[in-house]
């Protein structure tokens, strides 16, 4: 069991580094792209859970204004609807996102940096989509499960289809 979490390990260190490597170009271009586009920093870092309940700070390209979380909580209607929703809103209605952030996510470039969360140990290349704290509670009593791994960069449900899947399935795929 410790030889294969070593050898996961060093296949996931191997991987990151070789992704790093040949996605650097399209790194500095987004990194310029972003500063053009928008004032703020290039990267958006939120605290996640990960392995064991730990938290970390998973890393993205920047996709929404300054302070998007607030403008969120601001209103009421548009954060209800937020929750009800899987903790998503459509793009089209979503007043955080820039123009430049739409396309990011949409391509998932924005999850580019995520791959020094893999060099740091936090995250893996394989595994469930780490969560904010409010969202564990969708997982009830297999929140020790989906904790038992280190979360991934991508997974079953990143694979499945994503966005269009709300937390009950998501729940079940991800375990």
């Amino acid at each position: 069991m410790k030889f294969e979490r070593g050898a996961s390990r060093l296949i996931d260190i191997i991987l990151a580094i070789t992704f790093i490597i040949i996605l650097l170009p399209i790194m500095l271009i987004i990194f310029l792209l972003i500063k053009l586009d928008s004032r703020g920093p290039v990267l958006f870092k939120q605290q996640r859970i990960g392995k064991d309940g730990e938290a970390f700070l998973i890393l993205k390209f920047r996709t929404m204004i300054i302070n998007s979380e607030q403008k969120l909580k601001g209103n009421p209607v548009l954060y209800r609807k937020y929750i009800e929703n899987s903790y998503k809103l459509d793009p089209s209605e979503d007043p955080r996102i820039t123009k430049l952030g739409e396309f990011l996510r949409k391509t998932s470039l924005d999850e580019i940096p995520q791959f020094l969360n893999v060099l740091i140990g936090d995250m893996a290349i394989v595994g469930p989509r780490p969560v904010l704290l409010d969202e564990l509670k969708e997982y009830g009593n297999k929140r020790e499960i989906f904790l038992s791994v280190k979360p991934g960069i991508t997974g079953y449900w990143q694979v499945s289809g994503r966005s269009n899947i709300g937390y009950p399935e998501r729940v079940n795929l991800e375990l």
